[in-house]
């Protein structure tokens, strides 16, 4: 051996000495990949011949032995740090480390959407493009992304001082700085990736270098559990904090969350029973959930938006491991490619748990989606207050197929979580200490109920949003190989849970709430103080019936939980419409109670006087399509004369009505007024919140990305049947009407009917009108100011304006069986006309015109009486039209005090007027 030799040993000697210090050095500086380099290449020297067997290199070995392991650990803490976006160079760092991200706004949670749609496309790029090298690095380019919260702008590059332009040089990092270019600094320094993910990714080369692929990624898995719990406990406790100071301020978001069903709940705080007892209190007490935990009320905001900022966390969480996950496979690959007889893509296709995860210490993106989505699951489990055995059957067999895909025992004893999804139901394919382990984090739990104003299964609705949006969003990040696990994960769990537990619940609390509401002795009574005055609107005093009012409320409620969870909406609604038709029979049973054995129940369900009333222009006062082409054509009045003789007339023939065949409590036709406007509410009400679920569907289908096809939308067939049954509750309504009016035809012909048998030869001008007429205008008054307060003015109309037709008609028909008269008992009958006119009038609703001419006709009918023979024979020359033949030949035949008839008068009038 030369002195050289010597010489240049001694030197090797001499840095190699120097290497323990170098590398401490650049880990204090986070030059970590620069003191692998130097590790790795020191290694490599002191296994050259000739360095081997000097003594002096021992203390060396040694402490190079040390700094492997140091270099590891150190390693893996910021790639541990970096994998859950809490190290230097994470992309979510600046929107993370103040409280206010804990607190879940509007912005805050439009931004998260945005950011996780850009790590969608960037992972998709990056698995598309992916190029590896030499040293099986394998780097990705995303057009331009920004993503990352650090910009490369912060890195310094080290050829500044070149003197050329530096604005077309790429730039390293700054944790690579004083690394030694290699072939993966020079990947690096063209890579366009985000920052975070360049961070990611050298990590993941220094465990490559340093031959702890399958170490790094069983401590992973060891920690990945604990970790998502630890995150979600830590996140739900900044919220609480920052709720307890600022307190007000939520209350006020609120508030101003709340919808229209919470708003009817206040305004209905304000009317009161004659009891004292609030009417939203009555409704409310029937209602399965609270105020705070109905659709949209408080505790359904705060547990969607909790839940939306965990998700949306785990979700940026879940990215970077689909980096570092696809880059460990990636390594581990080629580190076994010798020993590995199959491709690794075509192993892990058919199962992502396979042997070949054993290489990365049982590590893959299957086994950390798992995890996630199982932490995920758990908190789920605990906002709902479900139990892990609140399984179906169909998540029994989810549970036994994800169990199959558990990896090997090898790998159990490297990673005592190897199943994470599946043993929440299950801890048949889970060690005894995993169990123990997972038991400890069951009882202690989340902590959620410090921020939730209410826990309970009913939050099931606002839950099922954020994880339909959160499995979207994983669906995209996936690779194609494990494309199959993201139909097995949380949203299947919920979807079952909500069909199996949720709404089976639900329909018992609802068909109860409803049995109670409909079977109330308070259902269908009327209001007893109602306003003086009708008004449309429920929080100024409408007097719906309690009974529907509830109905109206729960159905309300039940189609809220449909626009939270689209895909059950056609059962949500199949329910309501079960409780709008058992609801509808009652209504038709009450409302049969009212006139049943009446004379009006007998002419009701006449054909005759069914096609009568259709024809009948006063039709124009209800809310039907006939009523609306009447009031489109015009009725010629010829025609509405026609049709009102043709009533008139079938009412007479039921001469002599006798008392008890009418309705003579007032408190059945107030039923039956409130009955039809309470009928019409609700189907005013079923035709908004249908037309509002088909406008919501319709939003969802255009906001929510088509991309899984397990969450198709069945919200489209909501409006059609609603609208079915609005059509059934507004006939039923107008039955109500119809029973009303014809109940005030047939007293009008009760009262008049007395007219024809009384002989009107008075002694004296008259001054009041007759007994008959004081009854019947004291009924209408009487009626009128009872029903005024539970019908619209229109609806008013309707019931009382076929009085005065009939009155007219049947004080003209009296006349032909009056024998005799004088021209005091004409003057009688024209001041019961008088005062019958007074009395229509009076009511703001009837046409004041409208009766006046009626009346007047007959006045001018029972004048004519006054006339002498030939005057009246030259009055009906002239006005032959204006009353029938029969009508005419009426006049001649009543005796009337002092009027001779001439034998030939008859024959004179038949030339006149031919029968």
């Amino acid at each position: 051996m030369t002195l050289r030799h010597i010489i240049s040993l001694l030197d090797q000697i001499e840095n190699i000495a120097q290497v323990p210090s170098r590398i401490n050095k650049l880990i204090d500086e986070n030059q970590l990949y620069a003191a692998v380099q130097v590790h790795v290449q020191s290694a490599r020297m002191l296994e050259r011949e000739g360095l081997q067997t000097v003594g002096a290199l021992q203390d060396v070995r040694s402490e190079l032995a040390k700094l492997r392991g140091v270099l590891f650990y150190k390693v893996l803490e910021a790639l541990h740090a970096h994998l859950y976006n809490t190290g230097e160079y994470s992309s979510a760092t600046p929107s993370m480390n103040e409280k206010d991200d804990a607190i879940p706004t509007t912005t805050v949670a439009a931004f998260s959407m945005n950011n996780s749609q850009s790590l969608s496309r960037r992972t998709r790029l990056q698995k598309g493009d992916s190029h590896v090298g030499a040293s099986g690095f394998a780097s990705s380019v995303d057009g331009g992304s920004s993503y990352d919260g650090h910009d490369d702008d912060d890195t310094h590059d080290a050829a500044d001082n070149t003197g050329k332009d530096t604005k077309n040089i790429p730039r390293l990092p700054t944790w690579l700085l004083e690394s030694t270019p290699d072939e993966f600094i020079e990947t690096m320094r063209k890579s366009e990736s985000p920052l975070h993910v360049k961070y990611l990714q050298t990590m993941v080369e220094c465990l490559s270098m340093l031959d702890k692929v399958a170490a790094a990624g069983a401590i992973i898995c060891q920690r990945l559990r604990p970790t998502i719990h630890d995150i979600i406990t830590s996140k739900i406790k900044d919220q609480a904090e920052y709720m307890n100071t600022f307190r007000p301020g939520v209350d006020h978001s609120a508030r101003t969350s709340t919808t229209g069903l919470q708003y009817v709940r206040g305004q209905l705080h304000k009317e009161k029973h004659k009891n004292g007892t609030s009417l939203a209190g009555s409704l409310m007490a029937v209602s399965p959930v609270t105020t705070v935990m109905a659709p949209m009320g408080a505790a359904q905001t705060a547990a969607k938006e909790l839940l939306d900022s965990i998700l949306d966390t785990i979700v940026r969480i879940f990215d970077n491991h689909v980096v570092v996950g696809e880059l460990l496979e990636s390594k581990s690959s080629q580190q076994a490619h010798v020993n590995t007889t199959k491709p690794v893509t075509g192993q892990i296709s058919g199962n992502p748990d396979s042997e070949a995860s054993q290489a990365t210490g049982g590590y893959t993106i299957g086994f950390s989606m798992t995890v996630l989505q199982s932490e995920c699951q758990q908190l789920i489990c605990e906002i709902l207050r479900a139990t892990p055995e609140a399984a179906s059957a169909d998540a029994a067999v989810q549970t036994a197929r994800l169990a199959s895909k558990t990896p090997s025992k090898e790998k159990k004893d490297k990673s005592e979580d190897g199943l994470t999804f599946a043993f929440r139901f299950t801890d048949a394919t889970v060690p005894s200490q995993g169990r123990n382990r997972k038991g400890q984090n069951v009882q202690e739990g989340y902590g959620s109920a410090s921020v939730l104003p209410e826990q309970g299964i009913y939050l099931a609705a606002s839950v099922y949003r954020p994880v339909l949006q959160f499995t979207d969003k994983i669906a995209l990040m996936l690779p194609q190989k494990y494309s199959q696990l993201g139909n097995d994960g949380l949203l299947a769990f919920l979807e079952n849970f909500v069909k199996d537990h949720f709404l089976p619940t639900m329909f018992v609390d609802y068909r109860k709430g409803v049995q109670q509401a409909i079977s109330s002795p308070a259902a269908f009574r009327p209001r007893a103080n109602p306003v003086a005055a009708y008004t449309p609107s429920v929080s100024k005093g409408r007097p719906v019936l309690q009974g529907l009012l509830t109905i109206d409320f729960l159905a309300k409620e039940v189609l809220g939980w449909a626009q939270a969870m689209p895909k059950f909406a056609g059962d949500l609604v199949m329910h309501v419409q079960t409780f709008l038709e058992r609801t509808y029979e009652r209504c038709r049973a009450s409302y049969t109670e009212a006139f049943l054995e009446k004379q009006s129940y007998m002419l009701i369900g006449r054909h005759d006087v069914d096609n009568l009333m259709r024809r009948d222009p006063a039709s124009v006062f209800l809310p039907t399509a006939l009523a609306q082409a009447n009031a489109d054509n015009h009725i010629a009045d010829a025609e509405t004369d026609g049709v009102e003789l043709e009533i008139s007339g079938l009412l007479m023939k039921l001469r002599p009505i006798k008392q008890e065949s009418l309705i003579r409590d007032n408190n059945k036709l107030i039923l039956l007024a409130s009955l039809s406007d309470s009928l019409e509410y609700i189907a005013e009400s079923i035709e908004r919140f249908g037309n509002a679920s088909a406008k919501a569907s319709v939003q969802i289908e255009n906001d929510v990305k088509p991309a899984p096809v397990h969450h198709k939308r069945s919200g489209s067939v909501v409006p059609k049947d609603l609208k079915t049954f609005a059509e059934d509750y507004r006939k039923l309504a107008i039955d109500c009407l119809k029973v009303l009016r014809v109940e005030m035809q047939l007293e009008t012909v009760f009262n008049m009917q007395v007219m024809a048998t009384r002989e009107y030869l008075e002694d004296q001008d008259a001054e009041e009108p007759d007994d008959y007429i004081i009854s019947l205008i004291t009924q209408i008054t009487r009626r009128d100011e009872v029903i005024a307060p539970f019908i619209a003015p229109n609806k008013r109309n309707y019931v009382f304006g076929g009085i005065c037709a009939v009155a007219s008609h049947a004080s003209i028909k009296a006349l032909a069986e009056m024998k005799h008269i004088n021209l005091f008992g004409v003057q009688q009958i024209c001041r019961n006309t008088i005062a019958l006119e007074q009395a229509l009038s009076s009511i703001p609703s009837i046409d004041g015109d409208f009766v006046r001419t009626r009346l007047d006709h007959v006045r001018t009918y029972y004048k004519l009486l006054n006339m002498p023979v030939e005057a009246l024979l030259a009055f009906i020359t002239e006005h032959d039209h204006l009353f029938t033949a029969i009508e005419y030949y009426n006049l001649l035949k009543v005796q009337v005090s002092g009027r001779e008839v001439p034998e030939d008068a008859k024959g004179r009038m038949a030339d006149i007027l031919p029968i």
